[in-house]
């Protein structure tokens, strides 16, 4: 049988050792960031476009066959949509991953931009 004072100790290396994730840990998503990415991905897309590239995502593609901003606006409106949604189920980890995914298309548009203009 253990004696009391290896009980907090057991628990204090196993908390150690295998470290549990808690709600409060998770980043708390922004709105800020994800409309601020939404525009720069809308500025960076039509430059892109303007200099020679092409989109990249099928589906954006498509919906840019009504025309490069109709198609644009479309896509943000959807991805509001998304962001309504994951508001009122209450899965914030939904906006944390947008935003990271916009970071990089962002991140992309601008890389490709450099590379036009290099050429």
């Amino acid at each position: 049988m253990a004696s009391p004072g290896t009980l907090p100790f057991r628990k204090a290396l196993l908390g150690r050792l295998l470290p549990v994730r808690r709600p409060q840990d998770f980043p708390a998503p922004s709105l800020t960031v994800f409309v601020i990415l939404q525009i720069l991905d809308i500025l960076t897309t039509l430059i892109g476009l303007r200099a020679g590239a092409h989109e990249a995502s099928v589906f954006v593609g498509r919906l840019m066959n009504a025309g490069p901003i109709a198609g644009l606006l479309l896509s943000k409106i959807l991805g509001v949509a998304l962001v309504c949604t994951a508001l009122k189920f209450r899965r914030p980890r939904v906006i944390i991953f947008l935003n990271y995914w916009f970071a990089a298309v962002v991140s992309w548009n601008l890389l490709l931009i450099v590379i036009i203009a290099l050429r």
